[in-house]
């Protein structure tokens, strides 16, 4: 329905884009907005606003007010309006050219988000009315207005015109930042509803909402376990995909963006965008209190939108050709989900950043997991577009006064021409290391460790990070600390570490793609039977696997990362793409957490905390400290150093290794003591230990293989002893990892 406009509107500016609150209304006067949209091929745009009349109490239908923006400068159409303030819901409808054979997508039928809003009010779930063609191809002149969420205007400080003030009295999420330093950093990826949607602690009306992640219970967990930081799954707006609706499943886990700015209503405890906004900043704020940091992953690589017969939501309304990547009548898909955001033109680019700085400084977010995040660094409208480390987003990201202050952590890869680009990335970046999640889960499987090269995984991947030509030390000037390896043994896509010891088949049926989804290769032992088992043998054997894995994790230079739940045997029952299992076999279990599983692992990062040769910062290469020790040596079970047949040796995996602070870094020459750390992954063994040196004395901290003794257990017996002198031997079991420290 069109109306006549509230008033006359006036000139506007075209920037900032979007909606902003020129005068509120509080002092007597209307409110005021300027609106400025950017659609450069348009003929026409116009802000539509919703009002929804109340009738014996009850919500009516919408009465929609269309007002043309006439303004124009460059691409963006603008004014200024009287009438609209904070709390008005509103879209955008655009006309213009429909031409898909030249990727012209305006149809005026569809109601559009304003890319730049603040709040939605509801999530997204696909529908017909959304689709822009008909089944012929013409364009779809049905209004989706019924059944789109609309935009909220909020104020400057952040209101939806209820009385707020930028939450509702919420504490500043940004004024209470942990700041730890990289080396400090202990990562946990979670699910803000799964965290908490099974939680038997946590009251059943909060349950999988972020006030539910915020519960004492699931706090107490966090900072028992002594993680520093949360890396959660994504919670910028996004939509239930038609691929997934029409099967009667849910977008699960959130990779389907139809705004960066408004944070997803689904988790909010009313399932409203204001309501939203106030609780996810509440549960930032309360992580910060309990010194936790709190990091997103983001999706800039593509939208909801999808190929040519996905729905018109947002971008592809405004400016299909511009914000997207084309070559000819189709779209570029580098991302598998049907379109390539092309981040490297400037409103795009201005778009991404601004939402960026908004989730730093109106969330109080520590920083950003970016998902397939190769497509950042394509610059050119072709297939064959290159990755290149000094794209237009890498330069813009350093050089911000905000986001250069951040963590940035990159999915090191795409699905376009030479998507692999672990390693590649500028400084600061920090990336995720699936070659050390697919090297220790070989190692462990009964690999060498020469073919598995642990040796480097274990330090951080020097030949990876470290910014120097391979055997010759030459910088290349992209060095960069051993933090910048995130080395994780399972994440949300994936099995769970439970069931990597559980399962040799991926069992998916459940998502509904007859369980040809995700990863066919995922170095997985089932111990002999395929699943849960009653076996005391197998279910011991899963057991001392797990544990030292996760220890090979925890012990290893760079920064750790866990998934949620492997810290309790969590299982998804061998599903090993667990997007749209919105229900228990995508949660965490909390009724049968593996209570013993948690104790060891929390005795692992706080050893990793509380030695610091175990967590430099600095490559160590062996070289010789100031105190002429070696920063790092390696040796096999008589003490003896290696040599290249004993890394390669089949009979006799087990090996060794001596760390002390870096050689040549003055923090890491000012680490005192030595700590010893040897990995068997198989068959018992003695080992005898190298010299401690001038400390005299080895003292036992963990044992994998008999998690009940520690330093702070009682150790030591005639047959396991405490503390080894200089050429003792210790007894390591199969399958176990055995921690020293001297000094």
């Amino acid at each position: 329905m069109t109306g006549p406009s509230l008033s006359p509107v006036t000139p506007g500016s075209p920037t900032p884009p979007g909606v902003t609150v020129v005068t509120t209304g509080a002092d007597g006067g209307p409110p005021v907005v300027n609106v400025s949209v950017w659609a450069p091929e348009a003929t026409s745009v116009e802000f539509c606003i919703f009002r929804r009349d109340t009738i014996d109490g009850e919500p009516g239908v919408d009465t929609e007010v269309r007002i043309p923006l006439p303004f124009r400068d460059g691409g963006f159409r603008h004014a200024r309006i009287t009438g609209p303030g904070p709390g008005t819901r509103y879209g955008l409808r655009v006309d213009g050219e429909w031409g898909p054979v030249g990727g012209r997508y305006t149809n005026p039928a569809k109601l559009l988000i304003d890319p730049y809003a603040r709040v939605i009010e509801s999530h997204l779930r696909w529908h017909p009315l959304m689709s822009g063609f008909t089944d012929s191809g013409a364009a779809d002149h049905r209004d989706s207005a019924p059944v789109m969420p609309k935009c909220i205007i909020t104020g400057p400080d952040g209101d939806c015109g209820n009385g707020g003030d930028g939450g509702d009295g919420v504490p500043d999420p940004a004024s209470n930042r942990p700041h730890y330093d990289a080396d400090d950093l202990i990562i946990y990826e979670a699910h803000v509803k799964g965290i908490s949607a099974a939680h038997p602690e946590v009251p059943e009306n909060l349950r999988g909402t972020y006030a539910g992640m915020a519960h004492p219970a699931v706090i107490r967990h966090l900072t028992d376990l002594g993680v520093t930081a949360v890396e959660l799954l994504p919670l910028q707006t996004f939509i239930d995909d038609r691929f997934l609706v029409n099967r009667g499943l849910t977008n699960y886990w959130g990779y389907q963006p139809v705004n960066w700015f408004a944070t997803e209503p689904r988790y909010a405890t009313d399932g409203t965008g204001p309501t939203a906004d106030r609780e996810l900043r509440t549960l930032v704020h309360t992580l910060h209190e309990a010194g936790i940091e709190v990091i997103v992953d983001v999706v800039y690589n593509h939208t909801g939108e999808g190929d040519e017969l996905g729905p018109s939501l947002s971008l592809r309304g405004l400016d299909n050709n511009g914000y997207y990547r084309m070559y000819g009548a189709g779209y570029i898909n580098d991302t598998g989900t049907g379109n390539t955001l092309a981040v490297d033109r400037p409103q795009t680019l201005q778009l991404v950043t601004e939402s960026l700085r908004h989730w730093v400084t109106h969330f109080g977010v520590d920083g950003f997991r970016f998902d397939l995040g190769a497509v950042l660094g394509r610059v050119r409208t072709t297939p064959e577009a290159p990755f290149t480390a000094s794209a237009a987003f890498f330069q813009a990201v350093t050089q911000d006064p905000v986001l250069s202050t951040v963590r940035l952590i990159a999915e090191p890869w795409d699905l376009g021409n030479d998507g692999y680009q672990l390693g590649a990335f500028p400084w600061p970046w920090a990336e995720w290391n699936d070659r050390f999640r697919d090297g220790i889960r070989r190692l462990w499987r009964g690999e060498t460790p020469g073919g598995t090269n642990f040796g480097s995984l274990l330090l951080g991947s020097a030949d990876l990070f470290s910014g120097t030509v391979p055997g010759s030390g030459a910088a290349t000037g992209s060095a960069r600390a051993a933090t910048t390896s995130v080395n994780f043994l399972s994440a949300h896509d994936g099995f769970t570490l439970a069931d990597v010891v559980s399962y040799t088949e991926r069992h998916n049926e459940a998502n509904g793609e007859h369980g040809a989804d995700g990863h066919g290769h995922n170095y997985s032992d089932n111990f002999g039977v395929e699943g849960p088992t009653d076996d005391p043998e197998i279910l011991d054997a899963r057991a001392r696997r797990i544990r030292g894995m996760l220890a090979t994790l925890l012990l290893a230079q760079g920064t750790p990362m866990l998934l949620a739940g492997d810290e309790l045997g969590n299982s998804q029952g061998g599903n090993n793409n667990a997007y749209v299992q919105d229900n228990p076999v995508g949660w965490v279990s909390w009724e049968h957490a593996d209570t013993h599983l948690a104790a060891f692992t929390r005795r692992l990062i706080a050893l990793r905390r509380r030695l610091p040769a175990l967590r430099q910062a600095s490559f160590r290469h062996g070289q010789l400290r100031a105190d002429g020790l070696p920063d790092v040596s390696w040796f096999r079970s008589d003490g003896e150093p290696t040599t290249h047949a004993d890394w390669h040796d089949p009979e006799n995996r087990a090996i060794g290794v001596v760390l002390r602070g870096a050689a040549g870094c003055l923090l890491g020459e000012a680490v005192d003591g030595a700590v010893a750390v040897v990995v068997n992954p198989g068959g018992d063994t003695e080992m005898t230990l190298p010299s401690p040196g001038p400390h005299g004395t080895w003292h036992l901290e963990l044992d994998s293989g008999r998690p009940e003794i520690g330093p702070d257990s009682g150790t030591g017996s005639d047959d396991i002893p405490g503390d080894i002198a200089d050429g003792g031997s210790y007894p390591v079991t199969a399958q176990s990892v055995v921690v020293f420290s001297c000094g």
